[in-house]
């Protein structure tokens, strides 16, 4: 217990260098809330279905003062639960280490496992968006105070759709900064753990469409990061009697660079590859985009074309009651 209180400690007070940055400081740079307002701001705030007004935005994407939903699993519990995050499935061909690909490829299935169930939970908060005659619920809106996100604590329908999605989100984003699905190598150093193979892919992953049931992508892997591993990366995911280390987080991620107002070089090792960090981004962005295209479909599909397209409209105006 003491061990886990002093990762998380050391972890909270890090905000977290073990995603796309949530926090602007410790070497990061916003850049979950920034993938979100790439794929999402309103020009000139204009409402429409495709985009979320200035002060939702807020809500999901985070801004001064507040992580906003897409931060959320970067604090609590959430922070060191792999799925959340796309962690934990290493692997690399070579004797003795000591996870499987089975394994490796049943982690980060888990981690698309956690993306649908937080779609699941998005749709079903909705239902309490509407009375049971179509019209808004005014009292599930967030309207004098802003949405705040607990993890566990719920409130208003609309914070809650919002928090689940932005979860939902997080997740996603992850699954490019902490996979080689977009990585090149590095052609000036020999395959190891430590320069595993990329797939260099550009933009999403069919394999991350919640629509379907798309088969595994050969050769996907992520980066090892165990509890302990938010003391010191080197210092952990490690295995054997001269701690070989494993495929890394620390390896693999491309979690930090500038993103705003411009696509920028990545900052970690492997951000800093063949523009790594701009395919993550590029593919994240386009990614988020399609999720929030799949929310609103399964909102329509669950609640029928009135009803959904009313929901679409209150999760992406500022002023439902008078807009929608």
């Amino acid at each position: 217990m003491k061990l886990l209180a002093a990762v998380m400690t050391t972890a909270l007070v890090a905000g977290t260098a073990y995603a796309f940055g949530t926090i602007k400081g410790a070497g990061q740079n916003l850049e979950h809330e920034r993938v979100t307002r790439r794929a999402f701001a309103c020009a000139n705030n204009q409402p429409s279905d495709d985009c979320f007004q200035k002060k939702t935005l807020d809500s999901l994407a985070g801004a001064p003062g507040a992580f906003g939903a897409v931060g959320t699993p970067d604090r609590g519990t959430l922070l060191l639960r792999s799925e959340a995050h796309c962690d934990g499935g290493d692997y690399f061909d070579i004797a003795g280490y000591p996870q499987t690909k089975a394994a490796a490829q049943a982690n980060i299935e888990a981690c698309r496992k956690w993306m649908t169930a937080k779609l699941e939970a998005a749709v079903e908060a909705a239902g309490d968006l509407l009375d049971a005659n179509g019209a808004l619920r005014d009292s599930e809106l967030p309207t004098i105070v802003a949405c705040r996100f607990g993890g566990q604590i719920k409130g208003r329908a609309k914070c809650n759709v919002l928090e689940h999605f932005g979860i939902l989100l997080h997740a996603s984003q992850d699954f490019y900064s902490h996979t080689n699905w977009t990585d090149a190598v590095d052609k000036n150093a020999p395959a190891s753990p430590l320069n595993p193979s990329g797939l260099n892919n550009r933009g999403p992953a069919p394999y991350l469409d919640l629509r379907t049931g798309k088969p595994f992508p050969g050769g996907l892997i992520s980066g090892c990061f165990e509890a302990k591993s938010a003391i010191s990366e080197p210092k952990y995911c490690n295995y054997g009697p001269k701690a070989a280390p494993r495929v890394k987080h620390l390896a693999l991620n491309k979690d930090k660079g500038t993103i705003d107002p411009q696509i920028g070089a990545g900052t970690t090792d492997r951000g800093r590859i063949n523009d790594n960090f701009r395919h993550a981004v590029e593919a994240a962005v386009a990614d988020t985009k399609d999720k929030w295209e799949t929310l609103k479909e399964q909102l329509i599909l669950t609640y029928g074309p009135s009803r959904g397209t009313r929901m679409i409209c209150a999760l992406t105006r500022d002023k439902p009651m008078k807009a929608c």
